[in-house]
């Protein structure tokens, strides 16, 4: 039987289950193509088809005892920051290219206990801290729709893989915005869910201990072609860490609100206060709010329940550069004390945010995290009147590569005009700051051919009304559309 190499894991497991493809068989096609078409890509970085094959093999033994699952004998690929036995774990760090893991993270435990079979690991940018997917190691990620501009980052790799053809799943991760705005910037679907639903252990810089426990902001999500797919893959990786009792949720993800657009209660948003979106993002917003309010969503593009954007987003970037700034080499912190040591009491700008949370204290990191709590409250009491909110998830489609080592001299252009790279965290931010699961789904194209995206948040823990809502807009509009290759 002839798949189509865009075939959703669903697809593949019918086939699977009907014996009309054997595990075994898609693999071997599957890496067929990925030796065809991924060197002017160059997503998959980290090759393991001797591991693939023996998966397929033992898939196809499972199947043929009757065994079912929705990954059970399926292709895919996870993200280079994962460990992996017998694979170099680096997040792009030179100096980390012999290091490799003595044990798989829970994640990748958890997918190949249910039969998945991994390819080989995405690319990332150096650290995973850009929102372009490129470093010394592996070289430079291109966006399958046009190998001139990132495909993003910081799941960059995984995103261009899927786009391509190449398995129909992935594992990313995200803390602002590495699922949601390679999906974005690819045309497919991500998730990021709900804060601690998902246990990340094993997913952590190489060399360090692979020890239980939460990340704060951060978050393991599934990557896919299809809104089904994700859920079908957050179902297995989601879950508490057996080794850490108190991290994690055990009671099952309560159903999705509605199970028809016309009962959904939407709030759309198309520009950020501080900071614009392109005219083909926001029209691609506009035009899907319009879409949905004509087969009966209700459908309102403001709200006082809202909270204050302007005001969250420096929170945010005060609590994400006390998380980043924890792992940095003692040189770059002190870099950063200085730089914080000379602002201005009154200097509220983004800059100078960053600055502060990199260096910030427990003290001020607990009257910051107070505020959230705070925020985190005005997110409750919305979605008492609303199911989902849906925004952009950065300005601008894909852009041209820029690898200006100095992330603070890159621009993006936005409506012509050239703004701050850090910018793009400005949309991430909305739903990470509060810990609330988001979905990213394709909606449209640029006027130059390029992917749109949004995301779709949802209320803390109702992480399947997000994903449903996707798959609604999906099956009534259209989704994924595989590029040109």
């Amino acid at each position: 039987m002839s798949l189509s190499p865009y075939a959703t894991a669903a697809e593949l497991s019918t086939a699977l289950t009907e014996r009309k493809v054997s595990s075994l068989e898609l693999t071997e096609a599957q890496i067929a193509r990925v030796e065809q078409l991924d060197g002017p890509i160059n997503a998959v970085c980290v090759k393991t088809y001797d591991r693939a094959r023996a998966a397929a093999k033992a898939a196809d033994e499972r199947l043929a005892k009757g065994e079912r699952g929705p990954l059970l004998g399926v292709p895919m690929t996870i993200k280079e920051s994962y460990n992996l036995t017998g694979t170099p774990t680096t997040w792009g760090f030179p100096a980390s290219r012999d290091f490799t893991p003595a044990e798989d993270a829970l994640a990748i435990q958890r997918v190949e206990r249910a039969g998945a079979v991994i390819l080989g690991k995405t690319n990332v940018p150096l650290g995973l801290g850009d929102w372009q997917s490129y470093n010394d190691i592996y070289g430079v990620t291109n966006n399958p729709y046009d190998l001139d501009r990132t495909p993003g980052g910081s799941s960059g790799g995984s995103s261009a893989a899927l786009a391509a053809g190449f398995g129909a799943l992935s594992l990313g991760t995200d803390i602002a915005g590495s699922l949601r705005v390679p999906a974005h910037f690819c045309g497919i679907f991500a998730h990021k869910p709900t804060h601690d639903l998902c246990p990340p252990r094993g997913h952590l810089p190489p060399g360090a201990p692979p020890l239980p426990g939460s990340v704060d902001l951060s978050v393991i999500g599934p990557m896919a072609r299809s809104a089904a797919d994700l859920e079908a893959l957050l179902d297995v990786i989601a879950g508490p860490d057996p080794l850490d009792m108190g991290v994690g949720y055990r009671l099952a993800l309560p159903p999705a609100r509605h199970a028809r657009i016309a009962d959904y209660r939407i709030l759309a948003l198309a520009q950020h206060p501080l900071g614009a979106s392109d005219a083909c993002v926001a029209g691609a917003i506009g035009s899907l709010a319009e879409k949905l309010a004509r087969v009966g969503a209700r459908v309102a593009y403001r709200s006082d329940l809202l909270p204050n954007l302007e005001a969250c987003a420096p929170l945010f970037l005060q609590l994400l550069y006390a998380t980043l700034a924890s792992r940095w080499p003692d040189e770059a912190f002190a870099s950063i004390a200085k730089q914080a040591e000379t602002l201005a009491p009154d200097d509220h700008s983004l800059d100078a945010e960053v600055a502060r949370g990199a260096v910030v204290g427990y003290r001020g990191w607990t009257v910051a995290n107070a505020r959230r709590k705070g925020i985190r409250a005005q997110w409750r009491r919305l979605f008492q009147d609303f199911d989902a909110v849906i925004a952009p998830i950065t300005q601008t489609p894909a852009f041209a590569h820029d690898h200006e080592p100095d992330q603070g001299k890159r621009r993006i252009v936005v409506n012509g005009a050239p703004v701050d790279y850090f910018t793009q965290s400005l949309w991430p931010g909305v739903a990470t700051l509060p810990g609330l699961p988001a979905t990213a789904l394709p909606i449209g194209r640029s006027p130059e051919g390029l992917p749109i995206g949004a995301q779709i948040i949802g209320p803390w823990l109702e992480d399947r009304t997000p994903l449903a809502l996707a798959g609604l807009i999906e099956r009534e509009f259209g989704g994924f559309e595989p590029p040109a290759i």
